[in-house]
């Protein structure tokens, strides 16, 4: 059989509908040498048509497996021509799809769709491939709601103060011409700030930020700051990539997603840095073998997802 991807949301509903093409597409991705045991390695395996799955010829525990097992997709009993429409759809979404959205078009129920939203955010991330260089922005951003649009009771539950207070902190560096890292921190103060920034970008780079006095230290880096109480751009120094990415992560918390715990925050996050660090680079196809390339060897169970994973059996 002839394994293609789709090149549009389309296409791949129609593609993906037969289980076969299912099978055929992830197989080749999965394993693009020939299937082998994700137990044992082990090529010697035999495939049953009857029921999508391979079985080892070595004689050791979970003999048989399927395309899911040592993936995120691994003990769903959704099949594949659900999941990987709504792998396409949350890779190349601009500004994200809610769990309502997939509920709807997907006959699930928005629990379960809510569950398969985060498996595939978890997919999205891959390895960082070292530390940025060049030239380098900087900058950090207070995701939350205002106080003013709050409810009485929630205002009281959340804001005990001025500033920032009650709202998450997210700092992200970009590499002009390459990749942004973005994560929450916990405060705005010179720890946290510049050790992300050393983290993840070279000693001796270039470094544009704001005039936040927690970026003051950084005397490694060649750093350059430029006031926004006077300009936002003098010349090659200003933050506008940053707030870039910083306007298609609020539009998606804010637009789509609408209440983000903050404790899944950094899923969110992971899942536009994605689409930005790929959006140039890659086609809505291209995106989507990558993403399909990266679900395995990991896992998220729901217990673990909601905190439960302590609690009794329910």
């Amino acid at each position: 059989m002839e394994v293609k991807t789709p090149k549009t949301l389309r296409e791949a509903i129609t593609y993906f509908s037969n289980p076969d093409n299912c099978v055929a597409y992830m197989a080749a991705k999965r394993w693009p040498n020939g299937v082998t045991c994700p137990t044992c390695g082990s090529t010697k395996v035999r495939y049953d048509a009857k029921t999508w799955r391979w079985q080892c010829a070595s004689h050791h525990a979970k003999r048989k497996f399927s395309l899911k097992t040592g993936t995120v997709l691994e003990d769903s009993p959704l099949g594949l021509d659900k999941w990987l429409p709504v792998v396409w759809l949350v890779t190349n979404c601009k500004n994200g799809v809610s769990s309502w959205e997939i509920h709807r078009a997907m006959g699930v129920t928005q629990k379960t769709a809510w569950f398969m939203l985060q498996r595939a955010r978890l997919a999205l991330q891959g390895k960082n491939g070292g530390k940025l260089s060049g030239e380098i922005e900087a900058d950090e951003s207070f995701i939350g709601g205002k106080a003013r649009n709050m409810h009485a009771h929630k205002r009281a539950e959340k804001i005990h103060g001025r500033g920032p207070d009650g709202k998450a902190i997210v700092a992200a560096v970009l590499e002009r011409g390459g990749e942004i890292r973005a994560q929450v921190v916990k405060t705005r103060r010179k720890p946290d700030l510049q050790a992300m920034v050393r983290e993840n970008v070279e000693a001796g780079s270039n470094i544009y930020t704001d005039a936040l006095k927690s970026y003051e230290g950084l005397d490694e880096f060649t750093h350059q700051v430029v006031d926004h109480a006077e300009t936002y751009v003098n010349g090659q120094i200003h933050t506008n990539g940053c707030e870039n990415f910083r306007s298609l992560l609020k539009r998606g918390l804010k637009g789509t997603y609408v209440s983000v715990e903050p404790f899944h925050l950094h899923r969110y996050i992971d899942e536009q840095a994605f689409r930005y660090n790929n959006r140039k680079n890659m086609n809505d196809s291209e995106r989507f073998d990558l993403t399909v390339s990266q679900i395995v060897g990991k896992r998220l169970a729901y217990r673990e997802l909601t905190g439960h994973q302590d609690d009794e059996p329910f």
